[in-house]
C-alpha cells in the first residue's frame, strides 16, 4: 500500500471537515485505526477502501493516488 495514502485519507479528512471519530464511525472501525492510519503505523485493509473512499467522497483511485 503506498505510504502516501496515509496523506490522502488526512488530506480528504480535513477538507470535508468530519473527525477521526466520524471517519471511524462511517467506515467501521476504531478512532485508534483511523490514527494509525494516518501516521502511517498501519493501513487500511483493502476490503475497507470502498468505505473510506464513500465517507471521504472520493474514490478509491484517489486514495491511491492514481488517475483513471
Amino acid at each position: 500500500m503506498e505510504s502516501d495514502m496515509k496523506l490522502r485519507i488526512r488530506e480528504k479528512r480535513r477538507e470535508i471537515g468530519i473527525t477521526q471519530e466520524a471517519l471511524a464511525r462511517a467506515v467501521g472501525v476504531t478512532q485508534g485505526a483511523v490514527v494509525q492510519w494516518e501516521n502511517g503505523s498501519s493501513s487500511p485493509r483493502l476490503v475497507l477502501i470502498p468505505k473510506i473512499a464513500e465517507a471521504l467522497g472520493c474514490t478509491a483511485n484517489d486514495l491511491f493516488g492514481k488517475s483513471v
